[in-house]
């Protein structure tokens, strides 16, 4: 694997109160991923990215949403979601400052 390939595995973090609630009980976080990632590759792109490190990793695939315009039917893409649990003592912060 290389830092090009890890650098572009994960696309973009899923915030909502779901997820946020996720972070703060169970240390775990949630992010989109490329279609044909791995767990390894998330698992070691987290860790370079944001300098934690992961304990677990889950992967899902996400079918994409049937919609209509008119009388027409279309799909939204298909994407990957994956979870992924932090050790203890680690945390993400997406660039907000912490509360003093």
């Amino acid at each position: 694997m290389n830092n090009e390939r890890l650098m572009n595995i994960i696309l973009s973090p899923r915030v909502s109160e779901k997820t946020s609630t996720r972070a703060d009980i169970d240390n775990q976080h949630v992010f989109s991923v490329l279609k044909d990632a791995t767990k390894l590759e998330v698992k070691k792109a987290v860790e370079k990215m944001f300098e934690v490190k992961v304990d677990n990793v889950r992967i899902l695939n996400m079918s994409g949403k049937l919609k209509r315009v008119g009388r027409k039917f279309g799909k939204t893409k298909d994407w990957k979601k994956a979870y992924v649990s932090l050790k203890e003592g680690y945390d993400i912060n997406y660039g907000e400052k912490e509360a003093t």
